[in-house]
């Protein structure tokens, strides 16, 4: 074989694409319920984005990014969905429109990443995003829209784990804490971390080097530290998920992978698959907007992993079935009954139905064991005789009985 499928990607077949579709179908309907509007941005944007938006002390922009240069300029594969929702949200003026602003999106992401269970580097992500709001009514409605999406498609396991990260008023004093705790340690961190140790040590809390998991274990929280209005906003989200009766623990070694994330921070998990139990993150951003460019608009979001969810639906026993895809196999004996095999075929596609022919030029046997594969409803079959005589022999596949009825009737017998 001259060439097969990059390391790291897969193909999506026919014969499992409908699962997607349905998930797909489910979490449209599920954000039109709550008023979100669809938004779709392109594949990659220009590199500064990622590096302003995501933050330069992630691994993302310092390892994973998918990054060319072309015509002098450096592009990346989108890595994530939010930071060109924000620069689409900039450059289209849509901070004009009335507030909030809330938006969903379906999207490919590409990160260069070692690979796990239910991790590829090109991967794809549900993500809803409200800008325009700081009051926690806005981050209560996008972790309840993502637990009605999630349990709406019969996972019953999930846990909410949620956290204060605080903001830049806060974080200074954190900083220092926490940089007293870690530098006694400094050495023994890998080296990713050394490099936050400066810029961003809160980052290295979120690392996955066991050595560096270890060293953190006990170092101070930012949840200690975080000042009264970063409190007063905890406690409010608090109260709004007890109205809406979503049970919720709080998790202080969540901080996220991204750099923007400010106050709320949370994931919702499965047990059902084991250590890569996140099947949605997010939180709240109100810098971010700012910060590439836009007038001072906070945000809150959340991004779900569409193969991951895929693995817990499949740990749950959660099938999804596969649609019909046969209404009708229209059979042709001879040459002279094909037009109206055609037309036959293009007034029952006109009319709704999943019509397929023959078009291999295989005799009536063949035809028929198609027509079985096909899991078609029903067969029919034109030859000489039934054109002569104005029908068609119909074959309820499922009853496995047949009769011939005139071709103005087919419609309203298989309907």
């Amino acid at each position: 074989m001259i060439v097969s499928i990059p390391k790291g990607t897969k193909d999506i077949l026919p014969s499992e694409v409908h699962r997607w579709q349905w998930l797909e179908d489910a979490f449209r309907d599920c954000c039109a319920r709550y008023g979100f509007s669809e938004i779709r941005t392109p594949i990659f944007e220009h590199t500064e984005l990622f590096k302003r938006g995501v933050g330069d002390t992630t691994d993302i922009v310092q390892k994973e990014m998918y990054t060319f240069e072309l015509a002098g300029r450096s592009l990346t594969l989108k890595p994530e969905g939010t930071s060109p929702v924000v620069r689409a949200f900039i450059e289209n003026k849509l901070y004009a429109e009335q507030m909030p602003a809330k938006y969903y999106y379906n999207i490919p992401c590409f990160r260069y990443e070692k690979m796990q269970k239910g991790r590829q580097r090109q991967f794809h992500q549900f993500g809803i995003e409200i800008f325009g709001t700081e009051n926690m009514l806005a981050d209560a409605e996008v972790i309840a829209l993502a637990m009605d999406y999630l349990s709406g498609l019969g996972i019953d396991d999930l846990s909410l784990r949620i956290n204060s990260i605080g903001c830049p008023n806060c974080r200074a004093k954190y900083k220092d804490a926490l940089q007293n705790f870690l530098r006694p340690e400094l050495e023994l961190l890998c080296d990713t971390c050394k490099d936050r140790f400066d810029r961003n040590p809160m980052r290295i809390l979120d690392c996955k080097s066991p050595s560096c998991k270890e060293i953190t274990k006990n170092a101070p929280r930012m949840m200690d530290y975080i000042c009264e209005d970063c409190r007063s906003a905890f406690e409010e989200l608090k109260e709004n998920l007890t109205a809406l009766s979503i049970p919720y623990k709080i998790d202080t070694d969540i901080v996220r992978g991204l750099d923007y994330y400010t106050k709320t921070a949370f994931e919702i998990v499965s047990d059902k698959i084991g250590a890569q139990s996140t099947v949605c993150g997010g939180g709240r951003y109100d810098h971010l907007i700012e910060e590439i460019g836009g007038p001072p608009t906070p945000g809150v979001g959340f991004g779900m992993g569409i193969e991951r969810l895929l693995l817990v639906l499949d740990a749950a026993g959660i099938n999804i079935s596969k649609p019909e895809t046969c209404d009708v196999f229209i059979a042709v004996l001879g040459r002279a009954p094909m037009a109206q095999a055609l037309k036959t075929a293009q007034s029952l596609r006109a009319s709704g139905f999943k019509v397929l022919t023959d078009v291999m030029g295989r005799n009536l046997k063949a035809q028929l064991k198609y027509a079985d594969r096909s899991e078609a409803s029903y067969t029919m079959i034109i030859g000489e005789d039934e054109l002569k005589k104005g029908v068609v022999t119909l074959r309820n596949m499922k009853e496995s009985t047949q009769k011939e009825i005139k071709l103005e009737e087919i419609e309203a017998e298989i309907r």
